[in-house]
């Protein structure tokens, strides 16, 4: 490796480099204008949700988990099982 291969590896280094630091600092600039890294609220502990019918809950000692369904859904094995039985029916069969 001579010196002149140095100094190219060098400089791509350094741009490849220079083109992250400035893409970083330019999606950090457009999140903070359009205004998508503004802080959300957050509800606490102490705060009842209403009941949804939809809504599952799963809490653990160390977590809680939130699934909200929507209000015509079918869990995919479900489809999958009724696609499977429509080819054992007969036609006209539900």
């Amino acid at each position: 490796m001579t010196l002149k291969d140095i100094v190219k590896w060098n400089t791509r280094v350094s741009a490849v480099y220079a083109i992250g630091i400035w893409t970083l600092l330019g999606s950090y600039a457009f999140v903070k204008y359009t205004g998508l890294y503004d802080d959300k609220t957050v509800k606490t502990e102490g705060e009842e949700m209403e009941p949804n019918p939809n809504q599952m809950v799963h809490q653990t000692a160390h977590s809680k988990t939130v699934i909200v369904y929507k209000s015509d859904f079918i869990p995919y094995t479900t489809r999958v099982y009724n696609f499977i039985q429509s080819f054992s029916s007969q036609p006209g069969d539900k």
